[in-house]
């Protein structure tokens, strides 16, 4: 299974995370099959690469929970036709 998770990278204490495709089998730090965004939470910048993710979750690619939310903040699950199951396959919400 695909799915949109993030991939740790950076020093320290400084880390950033790229949104990526990955197989659900794969470890957390390995290649990806694609790079969709770049997620930074020291200064919350956030850049994602639309078209890719709304292609990937059609395709059936299914998001971690902090992507979802990502996502959602971005109102990426508004262009996807099935965005409406995605979004509320969420049990759990944090605040």
């Amino acid at each position: 299974m695909i799915k949109l998770r993030l991939k740790r990278y950076g020093k320290k204490r400084e880390a950033s995370y790229r949104i990526v495709a990955m197989n659900s089998s794969t470890r957390r730090d390995g290649r990806p099959l694609e790079e969709l965004g770049f997620y930074n939470p020291r200064n919350n910048e956030t850049r994602l690469d639309v078209p890719a993710i709304v292609k990937r979750l059609q395709q059936g690619a299914q998001p971690t929970d902090t992507v979802r939310d990502i996502l959602r903040k971005a109102n990426v699950f508004e262009q996807v036709g099935a965005g409406a199951n995605i979004e509320s396959s969420n049990t759990t919400s944090v605040s």
